[in-house]
């Protein structure tokens, strides 16, 4: 694919010729589903068939309906009406009736379930029969709940121990009184792509869990101001340097009641990531990664011993590796699997044997013809092709391919050519795919198309959600970054009435950190709609990914490496350059807003880069990284023992006294990502330092405010950001 250098798209996002109004705060956070383009609502295939079906409303009368192809001939399959009546017939009186359509799925070809209340119902829409049964009663505070393939038991987990329903009964796996113990939930602090703590077995015979041992882990409180007086809540939080958890994986057999434990071996503080069966139950795989997260080994252990029985590869950076993604088996070809790595550079799909043989490479990390691979959608029924989304490199773009698995490279296929952002659902057979269209001018199509990308047709096709609101214009473009060479994808977001003879301020909002990307070939262009809100507010909006950010590469990512913050700076102030390059910025009114690691990064440049912003506002920001976790902060930054200059040069702490400008600090009082201790650091610094700061905190809040106290808290950050440039 060819390489791009500078492409510079200019495009109408809100187009209407009766634009009358601009978005309110409120809209932005309370309606953002009815501003959001429309959907078929429920889209899914019918499991089993190449027809699929969506649920529509006729005259405010919502029915499940069907299709197949370019989806000119509709079914009705059953009304809302006729799905009540049934209900109403049944002989369960306690069934209720249901008030719009309920969330289903699909068994088969005739059948769809879904939750109502304490049931779980099944309507048969071929011969219009309807069936129920009580769901098992749970404990109050069960939580994790984890259903097995076969659907006859589920795994949960009540505090910190882990219990399986089983027959109705509830049967407790794991008996640990200790609370820094920690059974059957995601660890490693959810890095490495790990989003749960159970792993059924394909037969739903066993249940491989994580157990968690944080007892050496320091405590830390976190203040909850509901009580009176307030209460510390403890915390397990490995600050970077410090000791860490150490986490192991028990195997239960749901048949002898017994549990085993696989020999992962030391050191103790190692991370056990991307679990994943063997298809015959026999074997369990775990990509381990060593603390230092420079060494990662795919090891392979007997399910039944816990014997570990060997080392498929190991993986190697001077910097470092981040297993994301687990291997998949080909179907009916359980002897060889597909890996993700970016050991070439991007993202790519490997071919292996159970061996640890590697047979080919499926996706090219050449210069010049490289996709990062984004996600993998899966196989077809015979194994012969793998279907996944990918980015292009260098691009903003995401687009469905395709692979043929003894071909590898040579057979590589783009299933949709379309400039924008595609995504995809395939059929259970993987003959056909829906897919989701939207790039900067379309808010959204949706189609089917044949897995060869022949075109069925498109069976919706979305009218702009912001018609009648004031209109903005986005630009998607790139600029170089500071080392002279690489190109960044900026976006920015002009007035509302833009006339390019006036003077305009600037509001850069900021994040640039670790597996983040904030510009995208999408409806809006990869924005918040409070974005949208502040350029009708006259400021132009302007985003940078500079180098650190996600979706480029592993030179592009690593750039950063023992330096958080400096290199990002740098590309930043390659964008404060390119807005005071354009006759219609003002350049002595510009502003910088951002959240987390956008926090830290607007700290940062305000005060290493003092005098480029008026004004700045950071939430939960990272001051000082010796104060952030040890599995996201190491990966980067080392220990600060072993990068102690590192650590130094990046925190913010230490630049306090240059602050020009107004700073508004906000937190969440009970954030326990970024804790409160970071932003409470800072304002005690600038007390010392005798510079004059702004705070606000959201009392109860964790490392986002979200509900209806967003639109105070995006309030607040508007009224400062108008009021101070």
């Amino acid at each position: 694919m060819k390489k791009i250098i500078s492409i510079f798209l200019t495009v109408l996002l809100f187009v209407s010729v009766h634009a009358q109004k601009n978005l309110t705060i409120e809209e932005t956070v309370l309606n953002r589903t009815k501003l959001a383009p429309s959907t078929l609502k429920q889209l899914q295939w019918i499991k089993g068939t190449t027809n699929y079906s969506w649920v529509r409303a006729v005259m405010g009368a919502e029915e499940l309906v069907s299709s197949s192809g370019d989806g000119s001939k509709v079914k009705v399959l059953v009304t809302l009406a006729e799905l009540n009546a049934k209900i109403r017939a049944s002989n369960l009186t306690s069934l209720p009736q249901e008030a719009v359509f309920p969330t289903i799925t699909w068994i088969d070809a005739n059948r769809f379930t879904f939750e109502s209340r304490d049931y779980t119902v099944t309507y048969n829409v071929k011969n219009k029969s309807i069936s129920a049964f009580l769901r098992p009663v749970f404990p109050e505070k069960a939580e994790h709940q984890e259903v097995s393939p076969a659907g006859n038991m589920t795994a949960f987990t009540v505090a910190n121990n882990l219990f399986i329903m089983k027959d109705g009964k509830q049967v407790q796996v794991t008996n640990d009184d200790d609370e820094g113990i920690v059974n059957g939930q995601s660890v490693h602090r959810d890095e490495f792509g790990i989003t749960k703590g159970t792993f059924w077995s394909p037969s739903g015979k066993l249940l491989a869990f994580y157990r968690m041992d944080q007892t050496m882990v320091t405590e830390y409180p976190i203040m909850e101001i509901g009580t009176l007086p307030a209460t510390a809540r403890m915390i397990r939080y490995p600050m970077a340097g410090a000791k860490s958890h150490h986490v192991t994986l028990g195997v239960y057999n749901t048949e002898t009641a017994k549990t085993i434990f696989l020999n992962t071996g030391e050191p103790a503080e190692q991370y056990l990531t991307n679990i994943v069966w063997s298809p015959d139950n026999k074997l369990i795989y775990i990509a381990i990664v060593n603390r230092e997260q420079n060494h990662m080994k795919l090891n392979r252990y007997n399910a039944a011993t816990g014997a570990f029985e060997t080392t498929l590869f190991e993986e190697k950076n001077d910097k470092w590796v981040q297993p994301m993604d687990s291997l998949m088996f080909v179907p009916g070809h359980n002897e060889q699997f597909v890996w993700q790595s970016q050991r070439g550079g991007y993202n790519a799909l490997y071919l292996y044997k159970t061996d640890g043989t590697l047979i080919s490479q499926l996706t090219s990390t050449a210069a010049g013809s490289a996709s990062i691979v984004t996600k993998v959608y899966g196989f077809d029924p015979s194994g012969s092709v793998i279907y996944f989304q990918a980015a292009p490199a260098g691009s903003v773009d995401r687009q469905v391919f395709s692979v043929e698995l003894k071909k590898g490279i040579s057979s590589f296929r783009l299933l949709t050519p379309a400039t924008g952002t595609s995504a995809a659902i395939f059929s259970d057979d993987f003959s056909q795919f829906i897919y989701h269209f939207s790039n900067s001018t379309t808010p959204r199509l949706i189609g089917v198309k044949k897995n060869d990308g022949k075109e069925s047709g498109v069976i919706h096709k979305a009218p702009n959600p912001l018609d009648g609101y004031n209109t903005c214009e986005v630009r998607l473009f790139t600029i170089t970054s500071a080392d002279g060479s690489t190109p960044l994808w900026c976006r920015m977001i002009l007035p509302a009435g833009f006339d390019s003879t006036k003077k305009y301020p600037t509001l850069t909002y900021v994040y640039n950190g670790p597996n983040v990307q904030m510009v995208f070939n999408n409806w809006l262009g990869g924005a918040d709609l409070f974005l949208y809100y502040m350029a009708q507010q006259g400021f132009v909006v302007f985003t940078v990914d500079g180098r650190g950010s996600d979706n480029r590469g592993l030179e592009f990512e690593q750039a950063i490496f023992r330096h958080l913050g400096t290199q990002e700076i740098a590309d930043q102030k390659m964008g404060s350059n390119y807005l005071k390059s354009k006759s219609y910025v003002d350049g002595n009114r510009m502003a910088v807003y951002g959240w987390s690691y956008g926090g830290f990064m607007t700290t940062s440049m305000m005060t290493r880069t003092p005098g480029v912003y008026k004004c700045g506002v950071a939430g939960g920001a990272v001051i000082d990284w010796s104060f952030y976790e040890v599995m996201y902060t190491e990966r980067y930054m080392d220990t600060p023992q072993e990068n102690p200059e590192g650590y130094k040069e990046s925190s913010t702490l230490n630049y306090v006294k240059n602050l020009q400008g107004k700073l508004l600090m906000i937190h969440g009082t009970s954030d326990d990502v970024v804790v409160w201790q970071h932003t409470l650091a800072y304002t005690k610094a600038a007390v010392d330092s005798g510079v004059q700061t702004d705070y606000y905190i959201y009392p109860g809040h964790l490392h986002n405010v979200k509900g209806k106290d967003r639109v105070h808290l995006l309030t607040k950050i508007a009224g400062y950001i108008i009021a101070n440039t």
